[in-house]
């Protein structure tokens, strides 16, 4: 009796074992696929280890901040954030979406088409630009993040040739490796925050493609166009090891626009540096929705977006990160209303397009 006994715990133990082994190998085999990407090695790593926002062993913001502010249980806040119940988290109709042929467009116009979320197209002086174009998933599953009804009208197909890819961070809803590999032979360079480079020459991308800046840097792209690379409170990562690269708000200087590209980042008083530095903005590009009281630190939350607008001195705004994807337990058309909201009492030039309408930057 006593043998069996001792028998049949090994056999529990090894059994437990085994499917340890079992789930070690799938999740080294699931985070090992190209979509993960890859850490920053060589001569990357080394210039990430040089710089001022790298410091003991992974980038970070200007401020101390935390990722989750709130003191509850943090898997009794897992635990609602994924199963308590929203009304009206995704819309019951189709997005108001609409969609034009931009390979007919003409390069002279100034434009802007919003794509939903935080993927735009930007024509500026015979230049196009690219930023954050997720077409297919925003997650590392298929099943997850799936888009609003309506709200992906616009596929990698869709896109013309552009001169620059703009990529402001490498999580899954900003970069997408299925839309980077389909729109790869039809992208003049990436211009990306140092680090996130890594993953696109693990895609096939050449070095002399890749424009990859810190944080106060600039790169002259032609005759009348610079790309400064400006802080943001945000984090980054797309496996088991955060902030190996670096998150970044961009502002294009071109010849007929000043456009900040704010990325993802809650409020902190790089807005108000940033105005300072550049007195002239025509067009701020911020986030709007995906947010939790508890994520106040790296998400914009909707009592500071004015503020925001206000410190940067920005003639218009545009809000974006909404309208396609619910990765925050509020209302759907919540961002829609705070962005309402800011033209109305605060008499913000806010700009409100549908998806896909094509914004004309001179007006």
């Amino acid at each position: 009796m006593r043998l069996f006994k001792k028998t049949r715990m090994y056999m529990i133990i090894g059994s437990i074992v085994g499917i340890a082994a079992l789930l070690a190998l799938f999740v080294f085999i699931f985070i090992n696929q190209p979509a993960f990407g890859r850490l920053p090695t060589g001569e990357r790593l080394e210039r990430v280890k040089k710089s001022a926002n790298y410091r003991d062993g992974s980038f970070k913001n200007q401020h101390e901040t935390v990722l989750m502010t709130s003191q509850q249980n943090r898997l009794v806040a897992m635990w609602n954030f994924l199963f308590k119940k929203v009304e009206g988290l995704r819309p019951d109709q189709p997005i108001r979406a609409t969609k034009v042929d931009l390979h007919h467009l003409n390069r002279n116009e100034e434009v802007l088409v919003w794509f939903g979320h935080s993927s735009y197209f930007i024509q500026t002086g015979g230049k196009r630009f690219l930023v954050d174009p997720v077409f297919h998933i925003a997650s590392p599953v298929s099943f997850v993040n799936k888009p609003f009804k309506g709200a992906d009208l616009y596929k990698a197909e869709d896109m013309p040739d552009v001169d620059y890819l703009v990529i402001t961070h490498d999580h899954w809803d900003h970069l997408d490796y299925h839309t980077v590999k389909e729109l790869k032979d039809r992208i003049g360079k990436v211009i990306c925050p140092l680090g996130v480079g890594e993953h696109f020459e693990y895609w096939g991308f050449g070095k002399d493609r890749l424009v990859e800046l810190d944080w106060n840097e600039k790169a002259d792209l032609n005759a009348g166009f610079t790309m400064h690379c400006l802080p943001a409170r945000h984090f980054s990562g797309r496996g088991l090891t955060p902030n190996q690269s670096l998150w970044a708000s961009f502002l294009l200087e071109a010849p007929q626009e000043t456009i900040f590209i704010g990325g993802d980042g809650g409020y902190d008083t790089h807005f108000s540096k940033i105005g300072q530095q550049f007195p002239n903005i025509d067009l701020a590009i911020l986030e709007n929705g995906q947010y939790n009281e508890e994520w106040k630190h790296i998400h914009l939350m909707p009592q500071y977006m004015a503020q925001a607008v206000k410190d940067l001195k920005a003639k218009r705004v545009l809000t974006v990160h909404h309208s396609k994807y619910a990765l925050a337990r509020h209302r759907w058309d919540e961002p829609i209303k705070n962005a309402e909201n800011m033209a109305s009492h605060d008499s913000l030039n806010v700009l409100m397009p549908a998806i896909g309408e094509v914004l004309q930057l001179s007006k």
